[in-house]
C-alpha cells in the first residue's frame, strides 16, 4: 500500500513539475512588429498565459564615451548625468527643464507575483526607493548640457506629470493632483503643496502623467488601472483608467477619456489642438496582441478596457461581460506595437531636428514583459 502511494505522489510530482515548466515557457511573437503597427494592425486570436513572457536585460551604465545610437542626421549627447530614477520631463518656457526623480511607491504584497515583479524591476534597474522629488536642470550657455543641477522640491509622493499654469506649478503625486507657487527662473520651491484633487492610488501604474491645455483653463491627468484586466473588481477601478478633466480653480473634475488602462504621455496637436495620448495596453493575451496605442481622445470617448480592446476585440476574462460597451469602444488611431510601453508623447512643432524631423510626434517606449 505505501509503495502504491508513493508511486501515485511520484506521478503527481512529475504532473507538477510539468505544468509548471509548461507555464514558464514564453510566448514568441509569431508577427513582423510591422504587421502590428500603424493605422491598420493586424489583432491576432488570443494565447492566454498564466505567466508573461519576459526577457529583462541588466540595467547597466554607458561606458565613458559611449551613447545611443541615433538615426542618421542625429546624435545623442548626456544632458545631464547623476539623477536617481529620473522618470518625466518638463521643460520650463525660459528653458529650464524640470525632472521628476521618482518611482513606485514600495511594494507590500508578499504573493509570489509580487516576488517575482520585484525581482524583475530590481534586475532592470527599477527596484530603488523613489527620491520624491523635482530637480531643476539648467543650461545657461546653450551648449546642451546642463551645468546647473537644483533640486527644485522634496518631500512628493512619488511625483511624474508636472504642469505650470499661471502662478503655480502643478504636480501629480501618485495619490493626488498638488500646486505650489512658481515662477519660471526660481531655483528653489519652500511653499508646501496645495492638495487640488485626488487621486486614487494603489496597485499597478502608480505614474500619474499631467497637462494643461492650450487655452490655461483645465488640466488633465492621466490615472492607469490599478491591474491588468480589472482582476481585483471594478470598485478598485474607480476613477482610475480614465484621463480626468480638472478646474484647478474650482478644485473639481471629471471623466474626461474613459477605458484607457494606463494612459501616459499625453500632448495636444498643434493644428488641431486635439488631445493625444499614449495608452499601454493589457498583458498575458500572447506576444503579438494587444498593441499599444497613440489615440486622439475626446469627451466622452471609451476605448474598452477592461472587457474590449482595438474598438471591440473581447477580452473573455473579464467577467461579468458588459456587451452594451462593445459598440462605443472607440478604435484608436495608431497601433506602435504589443508591449512596447509607451510612454513619453510629444508633437515635433518646435523640435528644430532639420526637416526630416520637423512633422509628426515622437514617441518614447520603455518596453515591457507580456
Amino acid at each position: 500500500m505505501r509503495k502504491h502511494i508513493l508511486i501515485i505522489l511520484g506521478i503527481f510530482a512529475v504532473v507538477g513539475v510539468a505544468v509548471l515548466w509548461w507555464m514558464f515557457q514564453p510566448e514568441p511573437a509569431r508577427l513582423p512588429i510591422a504587421q502590428v503597427e500603424g493605422e491598420r494592425p493586424t489583432i491576432s486570436a488570443p494565447r492566454e498565459q498564466a505567466i508573461p513572457t519576459t526577457k529583462v536585460a541588466k540595467a547597466v551604465g554607458w561606458p565613458a564615451g559611449a551613447t545611443p545610437v541615433a538615426a542618421a542626421g542625429l546624435k545623442v549627447a548626456a544632458f545631464a548625468q547623476g539623477l536617481e530614477h529620473p522618470r518625466w520631463l518638463y521643460r520650463l518656457p525660459n528653458g529650464d527643464v524640470l525632472v521628476a526623480e521618482t518611482n513606485s511607491p514600495p511594494r507590500k504584497g508578499r504573493s509570489i507575483t509580487d516576488t517575482v515583479m520585484r525581482y524583475l524591476l530590481g534586475r532592470a534597474g527599477a527596484g530603488v526607493p523613489s527620491a520624491n522629488r523635482i530637480t531643476l536642470l539648467r543650461d545657461a550657455n546653450g551648449d546642451g548640457v546642463a551645468e546647473q543641477k537644483t533640486v527644485l522640491i522634496g518631500g512628493l509622493n512619488s511625483p511624474t506629470g508636472m504642469a505650470l499654469l499661471g502662478d503655480y506649478l502643478y504636480i501629480a503625486n501618485t495619490d493626488a493632483l498638488v500646486r505650489v507657487p512658481f515662477k519660471p527662473g526660481q531655483t528653489k520651491i519652500d511653499a508646501k503643496p496645495e492638495r487640488i484633487i485626488p487621486l486614487n492610488g494603489g496597485g499597478n501604474h502608480w505614474a500619474r502623467t499631467l497637462i494643461a491645455d492650450p487655452n490655461g483653463k483645465y488640466l488633465y491627468v492621466g490615472v492607469g488601472s490599478s491591474s491588468n484586466i480589472a482582476e481585483n473588481g471594478m470598485g478598485a477601478e474607480r476613477y482610475r483608467a480614465n484621463i480626468l478633466q480638472v478646474d484647478p480653480q474650482a478644485k473639481n473634475y471629471r471623466v474626461f477619456g474613459a477605458g484607457l488602462r494606463n494612459p501616459q504621455g499625453m500632448a495636444f496637436e498643434p493644428k488641431s489642438n486635439a488631445l493625444w495620448v499614449a495608452v499601454n495596453e493589457r498583458d498575458m493575451l500572447g506576444s503579438d496582441i494587444v498593441p499599444d496605442y497613440i489615440t486622439r481622445v475626446g469627451l466622452g470617448d471609451n476605448f474598452g478596457w477592461p472587457w474590449y480592446y482595438w474598438g471591440g476585440y473581447p477580452d473573455t476574462r473579464v467577467k461579468p461581460e458588459n456587451p452594451a460597451l462593445q459598440e462605443y469602444s472607440k478604435r484608436p488611431d495608431f497601433a506602435m506595437g504589443p508591449h512596447v510601453a509607451a510612454l513619453g508623447l510629444t508633437f515635433a512643432s518646435d523640435a528644430k531636428l532639420g526637416a526630416t524631423y520637423n512633422n509628426g510626434a515622437f514617441v518614447g517606449e520603455h518596453g515591457s514583459w507580456n
